[in-house]
């Protein structure tokens, strides 16, 4: 039996708390079966995987990713030289 660390738990439940109360706009399993991609209706993407550890037993995964900032403007620019 594999034992999952602590830091790992407490990841994974603060991801799946972010998804508390929201609802799932599109679900896309990819082919191979190991991640399934759920959209939800505040832009917001959570990614169910399925990875194999050092030993080769499969271990389950959550992270929750935000849609990118529209505000930053662009990339961010800095110059080099004498009067930069």
């Amino acid at each position: 039996m594999t034992v999952t660390s602590v830091t790992d738990l407490r990841r994974i439940a603060e991801a799946v708390d972010q998804l508390r109360n929201r609802s799932v706009a599109s679900v896309t399993m990819r082919s191979d079966c190991r991640q399934l991609r759920l959209t939800l209706d505040d832009g917001k993407t959570a990614l169910v995987s399925v990875l194999l550890d050092d030993d080769g037993r499969p271990r389950l995964d959550i992270d929750v990713l935000r849609p990118p900032d529209d505000r930053s403007g662009g990339q961010l620019e800095v110059g080099f030289g004498a009067g930069a």
